[in-house]
């Protein structure tokens, strides 16, 4: 393998299909410079089975002369969450945002949440959810929404974000620029969000925006059609979106990590590898693939030859690589 196939690896975020560090994903670092991964359910026995996965790939990410890796977890609680009893159990953030005492039980969550993830050296959570959802009309994310006022969703959210940085662990925010509205789930098909631009700015950008005030550390975009933003690209593939309003508008110089280019969204019209790409040169830092490795192998293959053809710059994979070792900079684990 080339160096530079190597290093563009440096760009993703994989997925690993067991409880040990398996071939694959030792192939995936050996070979493509892979070194930043997710958990799920799949991955998770005991704390301390979770503590040896991420000690196992460290060590071997240093091995090859890599940096240490960031590795991320879905732990919003309710419906979306990877750990299982002993470790701390929390509502949909829907309960809580909605609820008579939302910055204690927040707050709470957050701090259990970030001690638990310290143990089993995860170093972020894609956590938390910053889209503004209305009650009662069958949107796909209600549950997972802190609620429909954008002012209590921004400020509920930067308490989320600063408890579990405060505590060593990186949040992200998601899924910009808000796909509350959207009642389609894009893990199988494509949304469309048909809000005016006006209302967009008004009501879901907010929550971003506050995230940016106080230093989120990721961003994630969303696998929807915004009709009077960019009505030919989902936002994980618009420039308009990841380029001039997230880093243009709002000022966001952080890391920007797409949604799993895995989902129905997405496979439906093109397939991984390019949409890799497209997500890349649309503004994206970390892109993330989390169940395939032939994809992840075809992903990193794909870069190589679009930087080969110059269809990307090298100040442009310079400008990612800093955001993202920024980020992993910031939460390695206490005694690394």
């Amino acid at each position: 393998m080339s160096r530079a196939l190597a290093d563009l690896g440096a760009l993703f975020m994989v997925g690993l299909p067991g409880r040990d560090l398996d071939d694959s994903t030792r192939h995936l670092i050996d070979a493509y410079g892979v070194n930043h991964f997710i958990f799920f359910k799949r991955n998770v026995e005991s704390a301390e089975q979770l503590a040896r996965l991420s000690a196992d790939l460290i060590a071997h990410c240093r091995k090859q002369g890599l940096s240490d890796p960031l590795i991320a977890i879905d732990q919003e609680g309710g419906t979306v969450a990877r750990l299982p009893p002993p470790f701390a159990q929390f509502g949909d953030a829907r309960i809580y945002g909605d609820g008579p005492h939302a910055q204690e039980t927040l707050r709470e969550y957050a701090r259990l949440c970030a001690a638990d993830l310290k143990k089993i050296g995860v170093n972020m959570n894609f956590a938390p959810v910053l889209d503004v959802c209305p009650c009662g009309q069958n949107c796909f994310m209600e549950r997972r929404s802190l609620g429909a006022d954008p002012q209590r969703v921004a400020e509920l959210g930067a308490l989320v974000i600063g408890e579990f940085q405060g505590n060593g662990i990186a949040a992200c925010a998601k899924h910009f620029p808000g796909l509350g509205e959207a009642v389609i789930d894009p893990h199988l098909h494509l949304p469309v969000v048909s809000d005016s631009c006006e209302k967009i700015r008004a009501c879901d950008l907010l929550p971003f925006q506050t995230a940016i005030k106080v230093g989120v550390a990721a961003i994630m975009t969303s696998h929807v059609i915004y009709e009077h933003i960019d009505p030919q690209n989902l936002a994980t593939f618009s420039t308009k979106i990841l380029n001039d309003l997230l880093r243009g508008e709002l000022g966001y110089g952080g890391m920007v990590v797409t949604d799993d280019l895995e989902m129905g969204a997405v496979e439906n019209d093109m397939g991984v590898p390019e949409a890799a790409l497209r997500s890349f040169q649309a503004g994206a830092d970390l892109l993330l693939i989390c169940h395939d490795h032939a994809k992840v192998r075809g992903a990193v293959s794909r870069l190589h030859q679009a930087f080969l053809a110059g269809e990307m710059s090298k100040e442009r994979v310079r400008q990612s690589f800093l955001r993202i070792n920024k980020v992993s900079g910031c939460f390695l684990r206490d005694g690394d």
